[in-house]
Formats: structure tokens, C-alpha cells, sequence
């Protein structure tokens, strides 16, 4: 292993203590980690759908659209197609 000394600002190392506390590890552990990680995600191509969806989200919200109104509406929805038939028909409820 090669030892380094780099310079951090105080909210990355603030950053660094949740990861490392979940995971019982290191900070330095944590920086190796994610570090592995943007690179395998760099070759993959991961990054770029979560690019695009962080682009989308962005898109949403520059539209002015109620997410909290989207959220319960979409929930409605879903929870009326769950109920079956007859419970519909009938007034039941589960």
C-alpha cells in the first residue's frame, strides 16, 4: 500500500464519518471504496443513467410540478388497482 497525504475541506471529512460508522470501517476505507467505485462505474457506463435521471428530476422541478400532489395521486392509483373486483363494486374494503 502507498501512503499519501491529501487535504480535505471539512464538510468532505464530516461526509466520510456516516459511511464509516455504517459500514465499521475506516474513512480511508470509505475513499478507497468509493473510489473503486466511480471507476468501475467510469468503465460501465453506470454513471450516465443516473446522469440522466438526476437530469429528468432536475427537469420535473424547473416545470413546476407538486411532487407531493404526483406522489398521492400515483399512491391513489395504485392502491385502487390493488382492490379487488368486488370490493370495488360492493363499497368493501379490506
Amino acid at each position: 500500500m502507498i501512503e499519501s497525504t491529501y487535504s480535505l475541506d471539512v464538510e468532505t471529512v464530516q461526509t466520510l464519518k456516516a459511511p464509516a460508522a455504517r459500514w465499521n470501517v475506516s474513512k480511508s476505507e470509505v475513499l478507497h471504496r468509493t473510489v473503486r467505485t466511480a471507476a468501475a462505474e467510469d468503465e460501465s457506463g453506470a454513471a450516465e443513467p443516473l446522469a440522466a435521471l438526476r437530469q429528468l428530476q432536475a427537469g420535473v422541478m424547473e416545470d413546476g410540478v407538486d411532487i407531493e400532489r404526483w406522489v398521492r395521486d400515483v399512491r391513489a392509483e395504485r392502491r385502487a388497482r390493488m382492490k379487488p373486483p368486488d370490493a370495488v363494486e360492493h363499497g368493501a374494503t379490506r
